[in-house]
């Protein structure tokens, strides 16, 4: 064998040699990242997992907590109107697509006309800056669900507002129908004012107990000046999702 030869097959060994080595490397490489990835995923895990754990262990607050009690709350006793509206649909989609705007007889509305579609999002407080019209509100009362109003004061009152949205909370992330409430704002826009002295009110639409009979049916107002947990939480016992005229429709 000739020197030549020698010289090149010992070229082709350190060749050789070195691609294994860098594969070597690269597998060592690999190895590190995967255990770093894997590292990360338990972490995580663990994170999200003391997390949830540590949600699950916080004392769940009644919402009778919620405001100032059902005796503080001033409010009126719950006053009841023959209620007409019932699957009457208007606006977009409809027969009557030129009605964008339903002058209802009262302050706020618990019945009426109302637009096709009602809101189906989780969605459980608004502002005013963002919340549905009140003629997709009133389509959502027709299946089932208390509406808590609040006026302006109780928006500009950042204590009063907090407890509209603690109390909207108890009811977010509920699939059970039980749990159909919405609060949402009550402007100068919108109609006439509260009562003198009423910063809030709930309002339901009843099927009067029997949902087959339309006659039967009627709209549920309760003004109080200030929110109350309590309040809400017997005002939806009274007249729970299933009085209504729809009250499967989500």
């Amino acid at each position: 064998m000739t020197k030549k030869q020698v010289s090149q097959e010992r070229k082709a060994r350190i060749a050789q040699m070195q691609k294994q080595e860098k594969a070597r490397e690269r597998r060592i490489r690999l190895q590190i990242i995967a255990g770093c990835v894997a590292l990360l995923l338990v972490l995580a895990a663990v994170i999200t997992y003391a997390a949830f754990d540590a949600r699950k262990k916080q004392p769940d607050v009644a919402i009778s907590t919620f405001g100032v009690s059902a005796a503080a709350a001033a409010c009126s006793p719950v006053t009841t109107d023959p209620a007409k509206g019932n699957g009457v649909h208007v606006g977009p989609g409809t027969s009557t697509p030129a009605t964008t705007k339903v002058k209802y007889a009262t302050v706020p509305p618990s019945y009426g006309p109302h637009f096709a579609q009602p809101i189906v999002a989780d969605r459980k407080v608004y502002t005013a800056a963002d919340k549905p019209a009140i003629e997709t509100l009133v389509h959502n009362l027709e299946h089932g669900y208390s509406l808590l109003w609040y006026d302006d004061t109780i928006a500009k009152n950042s204590d009063q507002l907090a407890v509209v949205k603690a109390i909207a909370k108890k009811y977010e992330g509920s699939q059970k129908l039980t749990d159909k409430f919405i609060a949402v704002p009550w402007t100068s826009k919108d109609g006439k004012a509260f009562p003198g002295g009423k910063h809030v009110a709930l309002t339901h639409w009843s099927a009067g107990g029997d949902p087959s009979d339309v006659s039967k049916q009627k709209g549920v107002w309760q003004y109080c000046g200030d929110p109350s947990g309590a309040v809400v939480q017997k005002f939806m016992k009274e007249y729970p999702y299933s009085d209504s005229p729809e009250p499967q429709a989500m």
